[in-house]
């Protein structure tokens, strides 16, 4: 009797996690679609086109048109008996006077200012440990408790490197959805630790896109995946 009431209680936060998991997708399949939408509002620009106005050209009349002017007589030029040309004198060339004076010091032009980088906050990740109290509240027994959290670790361990992969690139939309799978998985067994961090880091993601914000998150990932093994060891 014990065994059938502990099995459908396992069936149903089983089913339980099966519905939240799928309210979140879906959740997470509309805030995506709206913010899709957002952007491509934003990026589309609006093009408002004026009909061009012709104006036509102004024709010339015949009393307009302007009779070429006859060119005027010139002068007749009276010839004069052609003079001998003279050699022009030569001239001394000036001494140049050598200046002994220093040369001026140029300055150099002002150098352009540096520009300012733009400070980035990188998340402290500072959380509390792990509790898996919830289960507890669910009705599960510690035995019971501790078998969801030793299938959770090897999910998120799984993950670490398909994430450090899609950072390489940078493909922001890849690590989102990557980080949204296991951050269900955490949230439904417990609270802070390795849960709260992916919690604030799958929300980042889902909005920003500095490289640097995102490889701080993924190394309070690896801490607090390894806090979690530490804190619960897998039985030998």
């Amino acid at each position: 009797m014990v065994i059938s009431i502990i099995i459908g209680i396992v069936v149903l936060v089983i089913a339980f996690v099966i519905y939240r998991e799928y309210k979140n997708e879906k959740r997470y399949q509309e805030e995506r679609a709206q913010e899709q939408e957002r952007k491509k509002r934003k990026i589309e620009p609006k093009v408002t086109t004026r009909p061009s106005q012709s104006r036509p050209m102004p024709q010339e009349t015949p009393s307009t048109k302007e009779k070429p002017k006859e060119p005027a007589p010139q002068p007749k030029q009276e010839s004069r008996p052609a003079q001998p040309t003279q050699a022009p004198k030569s001239e001394p060339t000036p001494k140049k006077e050598v200046s002994t004076a220093a040369p001026k010091a140029t300055t150099p032009p002002p150098s352009k200012p540096a520009v300012e980088e733009k400070e980035i906050e990188l998340p402290k990740g500072e959380y509390p440990e792990f509790n898996y109290s919830r289960l507890k509240e669910m009705g599960l027994s510690e035995e019971e408790a501790l078998e969801f959290i030793q299938e959770l670790i090897p999910q998120i361990g799984d993950q670490i490197p398909l994430l450090d992969e899609a950072m390489a690139i940078p493909d922001f939309h890849q690590m989102e959805r990557l980080t949204h799978s296991i951050k269900g998985s955490s949230t439904t067994i417990g609270t802070g630790g390795v849960s709260d961090l992916l919690v604030d880091y799958n929300t980042y993601l889902k909005t920003g896109d500095e490289v640097k914000v995102a490889e701080a998150y993924q190394a309070h990932l690896k801490r607090y995946y390894e806090l979690l093994k530490k804190q619960f060891p897998k039985e030998s």
